[in-house]
């Protein structure tokens, strides 16, 4: 029997390039006689005509499974919805405007079946724009202090991993799914591997700062709670510098005694202890307080995402909710 491929694509403003994707999946799985493959669109609450797109080439496209969100749940939220509906043996993720070459997924499966549980594409040169590097490179760092990434291994959206991977992942229920939290929790057997990686030639990278600022907050609140640890910490040292200081004033009032009245009040370095404590408070509080929603958020089973419909007609899926 043939193992499966399975690629998951999240989609998102890409009328104009999906279909070239696709196509090129279709031309390099034509030369691996050894496989059988599928296709997993998720349309990610696209405001353009990508649903349509979808629907359209499933029709001509028999490997195809086009899934329909009912509204902008994320990328994540989109490859968990994929990665639940996948068959294959191996599971390949991969942008949806041409930026991560399909016909390079032959090195992934390799890495794969040379004994690696998960594979990332490694890009030496990234043609995404200067914000989206920089994006990139601070979800990197992220992930290295927050959840534990090796500093060695690159990240990135084109990765492939094994079946028992995905099954693992799945089994997340969690209201904020983070992707590489999900495979690091499972297995630290990831390597990397080298691809080109294209030039966008249609539309514009859909992260914006907002959707990168929460991106991170999902990467270290769902995986870590090294936030809070630093909070408490940061929480006891000004409280020793605080009882520090507090020592020396009396000290100084009983060396210097009336002496006091005629020094500077330093009134001005008082208010800047007093905004920076103040702020580190309300910084700290903050914090707190999104652990603590989230953790009621998803106690209320609040979905990672809402399936409008599929191109599965008459499918018992097609009004999922995940």
């Amino acid at each position: 029997m043939k193992k499966i491929i399975s690629y998951v694509i999240p989609c998102y403003r890409s009328e104009n390039t999906l279909g070239n994707v696709i196509a090129e999946i279709e031309t390099f799985m034509g030369s691996l006689s050894s496989y059988d493959y599928e296709i997993i669109c998720v349309n990610d609450g696209s405001p353009d005509n990508t649903w349509d797109t979808i629907r359209s080439l499933s029709s001509s496209h028999s490997k195809l499974l086009g899934i329909n969100f009912a509204k902008n749940f994320g990328q994540h939220a989109a490859l968990m919805a994929g990665l639940r509906r996948s068959k294959g043996d191996i599971v390949i993720c991969l942008d949806d405007d041409g930026q991560t070459p399909a016909n390079e997924a032959g090195k992934l499966i390799a890495a794969i079946e040379g004994g690696a549980d998960a594979v990332y594409a490694r890009y030496e040169h990234k043609k995404h724009s200067v914000f989206r590097n920089f994006g990139s490179a601070m979800n990197e760092w992220m992930a290295h202090v927050m959840i534990g990434k090796p500093k060695e291994l690159y990240v990135s959206s084109y990765f492939a991993v094994r079946r028992f991977v995905v099954d693992e992942m799945c089994k997340y229920k969690g209201s904020y799914p983070y992707v590489i939290g999900l495979v690091l929790r499972t297995t630290r057997n990831i390597v990397n591997v080298d691809v080109n990686h294209r030039a966008r030639e249609v539309g514009a990278s859909g992260y914006t700062f907002s959707k990168l600022i929460k991106l991170w907050m999902n990467g270290f609140t769902a995986f870590s709670i090294l936030p809070l640890r630093v909070a408490t910490m940061s929480g006891f040292i000004f409280a020793v510098i605080g009882f520090i200081y507090g020592i020396f004033t009396i000290i100084k009032k009983m060396v210097l005694g009336d002496q006091l009245d005629v020094l500077p009040l330093g009134f001005s370095a008082l208010m800047s202890v007093l905004v920076f404590m103040g702020g580190m408070l309300m910084l700290m509080v903050g914090l707190a307080g999104e652990y603590i929603g989230r953790s009621y958020i998803s106690l209320n089973d609040d979905p990672q995402y809402v399936i409008r419909d599929t191109t599965c007609a008459g499918s018992e899926d097609n009004k999922e909710n995940n």
